[in-house]
Parts: C-alpha cells; structure tokens; sequence
C-alpha cells in the first residue's frame, strides 16, 4: 500500500467536521495565562496544552470550538460548549465569583447549564454567547452573558442590555473598557466608558455608561448619519470597527496614532460617530481585527491592510520607511492614518493583541509581526519583529488565531488521518526523535510537523529555549 493511502492522502474526509483539535499558547505568563501549571516564566515556543489539563483522559479525542485572550487571562469552548478559563482573575473575569487567579485551566461552573457558543476576552473581563442545553423553543437561540471589570459580577450574568429580550446574539467584542454586541438584525449595542467616543454615540462621556444601540452611521465627514446593517464588529483598547453588509469598514473612537484610518477626525483625536474607511472604498472586507492602537482589514481575496501605531512593528511595515508619518513629540511616535497594503494575498486568518499582529496564511503557516519581548509575534528572539515572520511550532489546520496583551494562542484542527498521525507524533516529539521524525515527516509531505522539528532542533542547539521548560526536552506536561 502507498504510504499516502495509509495516512490518508488520497482519502480525504466526507465533511470537514475535525476529528480532533488541538490548542497552542505561548507568551507572557505572568498571571499562568499560558495555562502551563503554574510555571512562573515566559514560553517563547507555542505550546500544545494536553488533554489531561482539562480532565480529559490522554489519548481523548478532544475537540474545542473557540479561544480568545485578554489582557492576561485565556478562555477556550470545547466541542461540548464547555468553557474553560485561566490566567488573571483581579476583576473576575474568569467568572469564578473570586478575584483569585489560576495557573491552569478550570471549567465555568456557572454556565454547565448552557451550550457556549463562541467567547471574546476583553482586558480585563469576558463575554460569552451561548444557548440553553434544555429548551422548549420560548428562550433566545444565542444569548449573552458577561462578567468581570465593569460588568456588575464576576459571575456570568445573562445581559439583554438595550436588546429586547430574546434577540438573538451572534457575536460581542470586547475592549479596554468597553463591550460592544451585535444581533442577528444587524445592530450594534455598546456600554462601558466612553471618554474617547468609543460607545459610538456623538459624544464623550465621563463614568461608566449603560448600554444603547449605536444609531448613526456616517459615509463621510461632512455628511448625516443612517443606520447600517452591521456583520462584524471588533474593539481594540479604546477604539471600534465594524463592517457593513457591503463590506465596508466604520470605526471610531480614539485615534490618536491613526487607529481609525481617516485622514481627519471629527473631534481632535477622537471620531464620537461610526464613520466609513473611505481609503477602502471598492474593495470588499470580510474580517476586521482591532489591537491597542492598530486595526486590520482582511479582503475576501486575503489581501491585508493596516493602521495605526506601530512603535512596536506591529503594522509589520519595518522600523522606518516612507510609509510611516512622524509626529514630532517626545517619544516620536510612528503611526500610519490610512490603511496600508501589508500581505498582498494568502491571508486567511488574522488577529491583533496589544502591540502585535498574526496571520494565517493560505499555505498554512501562521506568521506574527510586532512586539516580541516575550515571543509572542515571531519564532525570532527580538523584542520587535518589524516584518512578517513565521511561527512554526504548531501542527493542523489552523481555525481561531488569538493575540491578548502579550501572549498568542492558536486552535489548529485534524480533519483526516494524516492529520492525525501529525497530532500523535508532534504530541511525542522529544530532542532525541527530532531528528528521525522530521526526517519521516519531509518524505511524507507533512510540513508543518517536519519545521516543528526543524524547530525544536534548532533551539536545542542554541541552549537557551528549554531552559524556561524542561519538560519540553521530554515530551511531558
């Protein structure tokens, strides 16, 4: 028999449902966020959490649906809409009732009776779409729940806000400080503070703000408001953006360093009314991604724009090129106003952290740009990678990419055998296979396990990557 018929390379599967998947997080771990037991210092190298951390027997054949980051807290869904979090737990955003932290991951109790859908970390607090497990057909398919920093609990609370009761809920951001939701109908709700205009409502506001729907929509400066049909929406620290049904990008709030990519702002350094990205005008946008001070726009043709602040890189345009305007102030800071062509194609995945960017590529290897101090953008060992650069440590097919303050988490998937093989074997990779593994991976065409070992070699040489964990030399958790 051929060897691809063996692994599964001529016999692919009937759906594309994963028969197993796999989480990957590395980065700053101050408060355990990498959800590494415990272990006190940074994980440079993405990182597969076992089964066995979310009390599931070795060999299980887990799944996960969603994962997200925070400041400096992780949330990941199982396929049984169970929801785990770990990590920084001074406001209650693990939704635990305490402001204690935890080191590794522990299940939401409070929502075992709901099917959780899809998850959004904040800085320091969360949100959660889900369904009741047990329904009669009278409760709301997908509703909201929130806890943590300005949320009123640090357990989960179910939050119709300025939503009548039982509109359905597809998808919640959250920011700094404030949340934004939006409903099936196409509307956006936004609470939390507003002293930047980040809630979308004309004005700035000081104190905590209750929810209202975002009524206003404006194509240009000098034009009126209307009400668009919103179908994706993302908060960066004290910025939003939105795309319309046509695939137009608005944003607002604070734009002090070109986060919201209008040549001109309606109030200062601040935009208080949704407006249209008028640089992107004709070019259709499926996905928009909101980091601290840097936004970005993905085309359904996977090319890739940028905006904002990238002091860090984390625009991946390089330290110094004719595409940045300097202000001259005291810590000069760079920042591009209008959206920048960044990746010209391939790009079928992106997300933005604090001060740093990732991408999946059509080819499938993830790369990361941005600030590096913990190696959270860029294999490279550099406080900034300023360019587009690989991070090959995770095997699968990639489905959620996730960036936080300083720390990155990937949920890959395997959807045939070959796949699966590729999971067993990485799971079992140690310096001393490494060598043997990667040379049966390159003759087998499995890629990304061969540069997972090119990797591991690579960094063993140095000495100086499995110093900060040694049960990385064995294999172990």
């Amino acid at each position: 028999m051929d060897i691809n018929e063996i692994i599964g390379e001529t016999a692919p599967p009937v759906d594309n449902t994963p028969a197993k998947s796999a989480i990957y997080v590395w980065g700053y771990n101050h408060s355990g966020q990498t959800g590494r037991k415990g272990r006190e210092r940074q994980l440079r190298i993405p990182k597969q959490l076992p089964p066995e951390l979310f009390g599931c027997p070795a060999g299980a054949n887990s799944r996960w649906l969603d994962i997200a980051c925070g400041h400096e807290h992780t949330a990941a869904v199982a396929s049984d809409g169970t929801l785990f979090t770990w990590g920084a737990n001074e406001f209650g955003q693990l939704g635990n009732g305490t402001e204690e932290g935890r080191k590794h991951p522990e299940k939401v109790k409070q929502l075992q009776s709901e099917f959780v859908k899809s998850i959004s970390c904040g800085a320091h607090c969360t949100a959660a779409i889900a369904e009741p497990r047990e329904n009669d057909g009278t409760i709301s398919t997908s509703r909201l729940w929130v806890w943590g920093q300005n949320q009123g609990s640090n357990f989960p609370r179910l939050f119709w806000g300025a939503f009548t009761p039982n509109t359905i809920i597809c998808q919640v951001s959250c920011g700094s400080v404030h949340v934004v939701a939006l409903s099936e109908c196409g509307l956006l709700q936004a609470w939390g503070y507003n002293e930047y205009g980040q809630l979308g409502r004309g004005i700035t506001c000081e104190g905590l703000q209750g929810p209202r729907v975002i009524k206003g929509y404006a194509k240009f400066l000098d034009e009126a408001s209307e009400l668009v049909k919103i179908t994706q929406v993302s908060c960066g620290e004290y910025h939003s953006a939105a795309i319309s049904e046509n695939g137009e990008v608005y944003t607002w709030g604070l734009g002090s360093v070109g986060q919201l990519g209008h040549c001109s702002l309606q109030s200062g350094d601040k935009e208080l009314l949704p407006r249209r990205v008028v640089a992107l005008d004709g070019i259709f946008i499926k996905d928009v991604a909101c980091g601290g001070v840097h936004s970005c726009a993905l085309t359904s043709k996977g090319a890739l724009y940028a905006w904002g602040g990238s002091q860090a890189g984390q625009l991946g345009l390089g330290p110094q090129t004719r595409s940045f305007s300097l202000i001259p102030n005291e810590s000069d800071t760079y920042f591009r106003n209008i959206p920048i062509l960044v990746v010209p194609n391939g790009v079928q995945l992106v997300a933005c952290g604090h001060s740093h960017t990732l991408v999946y590529m059509r080819d499938g290897r993830i790369h990361g740009w941005g600030y590096n101090s913990y190696g959270q953008a860029a294999n490279e060992k550099s406080t900034y990678a300023w360019y587009p650069s690989p991070v090959d440590w995770c095997v699968g097919e990639v489905r959620k990419l996730a960036a936080g303050g300083g720390h990155s988490a990937v949920l890959t998937d395997a959807c045939s055998l070959k796949e699966l093989c590729e999971f067993r074997l990485a799971e079992s990779v140690t310096l001393s296979n490494a060598s043997e593994i990667e040379d049966v991976a390159s003759r087998t065409g499995s890629e990304a396990l061969a540069r997972l070992c090119e990797r591991l070699r690579e960094h063993s040489l140095h000495g100086d990557e499995f110093d900060c964990d040694d049960d990385t030399r064995n294999g172990n958790d």
